[in-house]
């Protein structure tokens, strides 16, 4: 006979956030079946609305105690409030910057903000999962939605083709993260991550059970490289720049923050709980391995490029990888001897990991780089015109030549913005990169954070060319700039305003991040 759980207020206070979205989702949709008129411009107000909604109840629940809802399956802890938070405002401000950029490809349905909220609520429950399957679920959601949202604009060789390849390439990643899973069951009789671990734990330290070592480790590392594709990690980065040059501009900025966001936060959490149980520097030598090339191949593609848009997602790679430092320096163990640039220096020997202070970096560079890239792809958006997306012309530098005689107020954003990319203090990008390599250094990964500190210094020229185009180039002779709109220059307020004072008072978010760092149910 099936017993079903008993359930009570508590189990759901997780999921508010994901069903907030969710309901602004439907209201979306079935506006469009009652809609008399050609005007939609309460559309992304709704949808804000439901993010903000979101926001808050995300916020509220930071405080909450730390605890397994429905039967384990979903958990309540402030490091996914902190990052369902972060979710809620990138998928608000890329909300913000769609609907001038849709009227003007006349593509204005609802059918756009509806699927962005979907994908959001996917997100949010992405990094409340603690079950593998119930996580695939949500990996799913989320995927489904993006790999709309990247087709959207249907007419064009680039939509369909951005739209077609992160599809077959993300179904893939999808299939490889499912099998890893499988192996991981097998292994361990089940696909709850606590139980899992502490499973691990026995399989590596049990001699009879040594015959599972090597389906855990190939789980593992499927589960890891599935992770890969959606962080965009080298060597799993081939679909980013592509994809983000092919989906519409709003669609480019919600996937490289919020989306960028969930995974590394479920990474982060699948990985934590499971690799209590694995001896060794097994996963340090995996993350810090794939730091070092994330970093190194995201700045040198990105230095080539005239293209900005596809500047931007090389950039987005090497961001991976600098969060990716600091997901390496969370599996530094005390008395760890592996050595070299990937590993524990001699001059940093002895030294305490602190994991409490990575998971803290982590989520300030997650806040960070949201607020920051959401806005520079913000203002190429608003740069575009749809003859030369055609053509390809919409997003080379000669576009930007000038950008402060004619809109002096961007041309400030986009410098802030390029200025936090490069990690030029007083920019919220520098103080995210001095959190994570900080981090690291304290966990005596000193030859990766001098990799990171060289290869940053490599994505500044590319950055700061941005700037000199903008004010040391002149402008065009021809060609118009779009008519001002307000939800886009609202966007582009917000963000600029966030990137400076999370620059200036980084210490603002001081107790949120203290609180999401410390308390992490599992670990």
């Amino acid at each position: 006979m099936l017993t079903l759980p008993t359930l009570t207020s508590t189990d759901f206070l997780p999921l508010w956030p994901a069903l907030i979205l969710s309901a602004g989702a439907c209201l979306v949709l079935l506006s469009e079946v009652f809609l008399s008129s050609a005007s939609r411009s309460f559309q992304p107000l709704l949808t804000v609305i439901a993010t903000v909604l979101g926001a808050l109840v995300a916020a509220a629940t930071v405080f909450s105690v730390p605890t397994g809802v429905f039967g384990g399956f979903v958990v309540l802890d402030p490091f996914g409030s902190l990052v369902s938070l972060v979710i809620c405002i990138g998928v608000g401000l890329s909300a913000l910057l769609a609907p001038a950029f849709l009227r003007g490809r006349q593509a204005e349905r609802g059918e756009f903000y509806a699927l962005l909220l979907f994908g959001g609520a996917g997100m949010s429950l992405l990094v409340l999962s603690n079950e593998l399957i119930f996580l695939f679920i949500n990996l799913e959601i989320l995927s489904i939605a993006t790999y709309a949202l990247a087709a959207y604009l249907r007419r064009g060789p680039r939509p369909a083709e951005a739209g077609f390849k992160y599809f077959i390439l993300g179904a893939f990643s999808s299939a490889v993260l499912l099998y890893g899973a499988a192996l991981l069951f097998g292994a361990t009789r089940s696909t709850l991550l606590p139980q899992m671990g502490a499973e691990l734990a026995r399989i590596f330290t049990d001699p009879t059970l040594s015959d599972r070592q090597p389906l855990a480790y190939c789980g593992l590392a499927l589960i890891g490289a599935g992770f890969g594709f959606k962080i965009a990690a080298v060597p799993f980065h081939m679909w980013t720049p592509d994809v983000y040059e092919g989906a519409p501009t709003p669609v480019t900025a919600m996937m490289s923050a919020a989306v960028k966001a969930a995974a590394f936060a479920a990474m982060v959490r699948v990985f934590l709980v499971l690799g209590r149980g694995i001896p060794g520097d097994a996963l340090l030598t995996g993350f810090s391995t794939l730091a070092f090339l994330t970093m190194i191949g995201g700045n040198l593609l990105a230095l080539p490029q005239r293209n900005v848009k596809r500047m931007l997602a090389y950039s987005s790679i090497s961001h991976a990888g600098y969060l990716l430092v600091g997901v390496a320096s969370l599996f530094v163990k005390s008395g760890t001897t592996k050595g070299g640039v990937l590993g524990v220096t001699a001059l940093a020997a002895g030294a305490t990991p602190d994991t409490a202070g990575a998971l803290r970096g982590i989520l300030f560079y997650l806040l960070a780089y949201t607020v920051t890239t959401v806005g520079a792809f913000g203002v190429l958006g608003a740069l575009e015109r749809r003859d030369d997306e055609v053509r390809g012309f919409a997003w080379d530098l000669d576009r930007l030549a000038g950008l402060a005689q004619r809109k002096p107020a961007w041309a400030v954003a986009m410098a802030v913005f390029m200025l936090s990319l490069g990690g030029i203090p007083p920019m919220a990008g520098f103080m995210g990169k001095l959190l994570i390599f900080r981090s690291a250094v304290d966990a005596g990964l000193v030859g990766l954070v001098i990799v990171g500190v060289l290869t940053s210094a490599v994505g500044a020229y590319y950055y700061l060319r941005v700037v000199v185009y903008m004010y040391m180039r002149p402008a065009p002779e021809a060609g118009g700039l779009p008519e001002r709109n307000l939800s886009t220059e609202l966007a582009l307020v917000l963000s600029t305003v966030a990137v400076v004072v999370l620059g200036v008072l980084p210490g603002i978010t001081g107790t949120w991040l203290s609180r999401g760092g410390s308390v992490f149910l599992g670990r």
